[in-house]
């Protein structure tokens, strides 16, 4: 199961926010690349960066910062927020990118999300962020009436690398992973499933390792608050 620190940049800091809440952000810590670093030194092959500003207003202001996170460090880099275009995706995989992750883009130009698997195959991925067992876009501002579990499917079609689901309700909150809700999705697709939102301890990482049902796991605020120690960690790595 692949361990994906995850660093949320937003003003050229490294963030966590509440619930998907712009207006609860905490700092983290100011240099994202020196946090980048801290997960490499400790052993991490994989890194999650979102842009949040990019998710936000559908531009990034940190590009240079995401850059050299790709460029000076060795780690495999999953990116996404605010990639709605071809010309984007392309931009980030020709700089290095080991995954890009689309998430808004899927649900409203799915034409452009198959035409991105066929020209970058086995580096798209959905994320699929779920509010009250339906899709939410554009950075979790925008509630859709799309149904999680009918539109998985759908993407199965497209040959997307991965699905990234997120519970947003679960998400910078710490309050476990909701394990009923992961069980329907694995019944129901077989592309690889990546968890986030939620992660509270270290018993959550064992659970979800232990089921051998996942690719992967994204954490955030439990590594930054020191309620899950990197070194413990490093033993699913």
């Amino acid at each position: 199961m692949i361990i994906f620190p995850a660093i949320d940049l937003k003003d050229g800091k490294c963030v966590r926010l509440y619930k998907g809440d712009f207006n609860k952000t905490t700092i983290f810590n100011s240099s994202p690349f020196n946090q980048a670093l801290e997960f490499q030194k400790k052993g991490f092959t994989h890194l999650h960066l979102v842009d949040l500003d990019g998710a936000l207003k559908g531009r990034s202001k940190n590009k240079k910062i995401i850059i050299k996170i790709i460029k000076k460090t060795n780690l495999n880099i999953q990116l996404g927020g605010g990639i709605r275009t071809l010309k984007q995706i392309s931009f980030w995989i020709k700089n290095g990118v080991s995954t890009v992750v689309v998430g808004t883009m899927a649900i409203q130009n799915p034409k452009i999300l198959k035409q991105a698997c066929d020209l970058f195959p086995g580096q798209i991925a959905v994320a699929l962020d779920v509010r009250n067992n339906f899709l939410a876009i554009k950075g979790w501002l925008k509630q859709t009436k799309i149904e999680l579990l009918g539109f998985l499917k759908k993407l199965e079609s497209f040959g997307v690398s991965r699905i990234i689901y997120t519970d947003i309700d679960r998400d910078g909150t710490k309050q476990g992973v909701n394990f009923s809700q992961l069980k329907k999705i694995i019944r129901k697709v077989n592309t690889p499933l990546v968890v986030s939102g939620g992660i509270s301890n270290i018993n959550n990482v064992k659970k979800l390792y232990k089921a051998k049902l996942f690719e992967g796991v994204i954490i955030g605020r439990a590594i930054y608050d020191k309620s899950i120690s990197l070194g413990k960690l490093n033993k699913f790595i």
